[in-house]
């Protein structure tokens, strides 16, 4: 559970929670602001905040914000730290339940901080590892997603948007070790496949599923800027057609949920606190979906009516 013995709440489960109410208020701020017909300095500053990339076209701006802009390509900055980070804490969980190796000292100092006494239980290594490796192996696809098929233009992110991106695959990292213990015996590889439940099975088909759509998605979007022969023509924004974006505007961040949440079923839907970062992500991505479905209205006249920002038939 997010919380612990005496009643009170665990720290990474406050900042999850905090972090979705943030988005969610945002996003009607957003709703309400948008009903407005004018717009102050404050009203400028808060939708220069929470929106990047071609959301900030048209964006009236003071010049003094333009500082805090960091070029948006640099999403894959996000991924590095990912790789590194979270491929690390595998590796000493391989090294430490596999290998027989003594935990090093600064993990158990972290481990320390953030365990969750009520919620640890013995048996659940392999979700933690399966979980650990699937966002090791999310950060990789992004990150050749990134540097191989994105083609990006001069869009840019807010400066405090790109120093929550360094941190939060950090966080995302002590959450998933904050669900198992430490203090166990190394296990032998039948004993680890012995932890197999229906779980992983049907996590890893949905992760595999949302996966191949999300880089589906990806490649669509590339592909409106680039010739037949693979060579980019344009920067220009363009209605996107196939795949899933026949149902919704931003179908990559719809895949993205779904990945978080084969995630919570790897842990047998029983890790309270992963469903906590589902619902950050469920209410960031729709925020962001809503910012770049009214840019698509805004810029076509034509664009089909029956899509939906985020979510098919739903939102």
């Amino acid at each position: 559970m997010y919380w612990l013995a005496d009643g009170s709440w665990h720290w990474i489960a406050v900042v999850w929670i905090t972090l979705a109410l943030m988005f969610f208020l945002a996003l009607l701020l957003h709703k309400l602001g948008s009903q407005s017909t004018t717009r102050t300095l404050l009203c400028n500053v808060f939708q220069d905040a929470i929106r990047y990339g071609k959301t900030k076209t048209g964006l009236q701006r003071p010049a003094w914000l333009h500082w805090l802009d960091v070029p948006k390509r640099w999403f894959y900055h996000f991924y590095i730290v990912s790789i590194f980070w979270n491929g690390v804490l595998l590796w000493l969980l391989v090294r430490t339940w596999l290998l027989g190796f003594e935990t090093p000292e600064w993990i158990k100092s972290i481990h320390y901080l953030i365990r969750e006494d009520s919620q640890q239980t013995s048996g659940e290594e392999l979700s933690t590892m399966l979980a650990l490796s699937l966002i090791w192996l999310h950060s990789v696809q992004r990150l050749v997603e990134c540097l191989f098929v994105s083609v990006f233009s001069s869009g840019v992110i807010h400066l405090a948007q790109y120093c929550f991106g360094l941190i939060y695959y950090l966080l995302v990292g002590i959450t998933i070790l904050s669900y198992s213990r430490l203090d166990t015996k190394a296990f032998s590889v039948g004993d680890l496949l012995m932890q197999g439940h229906w779980g992983h099975a049907i996590g890893l088909m949905l992760y595999i599923w949302a996966s191949i759509h999300q880089t589906r998605c990806h490649v669509i979007l590339a592909k409106l800027r680039k010739n037949k022969s693979g060579k980019v023509i344009n920067m220009n924004h363009v209605i996107p057609h196939g795949d899933w974006f026949e149902n919704v505007s931003c179908p990559h961040y719809f895949a993205e949920l779904l990945i978080y949440v084969s995630i919570s079923i790897v842990f047998g839907l029983v890790n309270t606190t992963w469903w906590l970062v589902v619902l950050y992500v469920l209410c960031c991505q729709a925020l962001t979906a809503a910012l770049c479905h009214e840019f698509y209205h805004e810029k076509f006249k034509s664009y089909p009516a029956h899509r939906k920002a985020f979510i098919p038939f739903l939102f």
